[in-house]
């Protein structure tokens, strides 16, 4: 009898254990998830690995849920200086034809003049103009365009860790960031308000970004000779 209610006692302390766990993972915030990430690492230009990265974007509809989608396409860098992490620089640019929220019907709509309008405006950008620490997070300030207008944005974002390279592995760097914008900024005004005036489609955009880059490394003289021929 003993046994037995000891054995109940370890499992009921365990699952209440487990279901704290879980409820903190659940309430941990987006700060709270890379505050304190490590911000050192090997100094160069870093090329964003496109199999390993993600640009998306969510947009709440009818004020019930979020609707997510992807750009698909796109290409970035981030000059990386480890001696000042203040001094590196990043750009990426994302082409609008390939946004993906997975309904075919809807992608070819927002990719029409009531949204982005690609065959004129086919591309979006960002170019930092300034990187500072603010507190526990690093903030990355630059001109962000979108359907032909170009405003200032700000990114908290986090250096989530390196991996340094190893034989043919190139270095590679992690960085999440998050921030939102409101689409009407930039030309996109299309949509109403339902009968309560909650508006069909949310005026902000949120946006998140989680990349991985790898180091673009020079090629030795011998190897740049051998192509050249």
């Amino acid at each position: 009898m003993k046994r037995t209610t000891l054995l109940l006692t370890l499992a009921l302390a365990a699952f209440i254990t487990i279901s704290q766990t879980g409820a903190e993972a659940r309430e941990q915030t987006f700060t709270d998830r890379f505050a304190g990430a490590a911000d050192t690492g090997e100094s160069g230009t870093y090329m964003f690995d496109k199999n390993h990265s993600v640009i998306s974007f969510k947009v709440k509809h009818n004020g019930l849920i979020e609707i997510p989608g992807f750009f698909r396409d796109f290409t970035g860098k981030v000059e990386y200086n480890a001696a000042d992490v203040s001094k590196s620089t990043v750009e990426f640019w994302a082409k609008a034809t390939s946004i993906d929220t997975g309904v075919a019907g809807r992608d070819n709509h927002l990719r029409s003049k009531d949204f982005f309008e690609i065959e004129k405006f086919p591309d979006i950008t960002f170019k930092s103009t300034k990187v500072e620490r603010k507190g526990k997070v690093w903030v990355v300030t630059g001109d962000f365009t979108m359907k032909g207008v170009t405003k200032p944005m700000t990114f908290p974002f986090y250096l989530t860790g390196f991996i340094p390279g190893k034989d043919k592995s190139p270095t590679r760097m992690g960085i999440t960031a998050s921030t939102s914008l409101n689409r009407r900024d930039f030309g996109v005004n299309y949509g109403g308000n339902l009968p309560s005036g909650v508006a069909v489609i949310s005026d902000n955009i949120n946006v998140v970004l989680e990349i991985e880059a790898t180091i673009k490394k020079d090629l030795p003289a011998a190897i740049k000779a051998a192509t050249a021929l």
